[in-house]
């Protein structure tokens, strides 16, 4: 455990943060695997998901989540799946 101030408000702050960014990458994850999901099955909801999905990796970036090529290579996955899948 710190001792001094600034590192008790460090270590809650990096906790606080930890936790933050815990939930954005649970989000983009279930998303991710509902998007997936929806596109093997070619479900008339599949864009919707996908696009959802695409928001999420965003906003996580945006954030300082994810890496913003982590990002990009994330949707491209996904574009690449629901165009090969719906309309090939």
């Amino acid at each position: 455990m710190p001792v001094k101030q600034s590192a008790i408000k460090a270590l809650r702050q990096s906790e606080k943060r930890a936790k933050r960014n815990r939930t954005r990458k649970r989000t983009v994850k279930k998303l991710t695997k509902e998007s997936l999901v929806a596109i093997e099955k070619k479900e008339a909801n599949a864009i919707k998901k996908v696009e959802a999905a695409c928001k999420a990796i965003d906003k996580a970036v945006e954030k300082g989540t994810l890496h913003k090529n982590t990002g990009a290579r994330k949707k491209s996955r996904l574009m690449k799946k629901i165009n090969t899948t719906l309309k090939g």
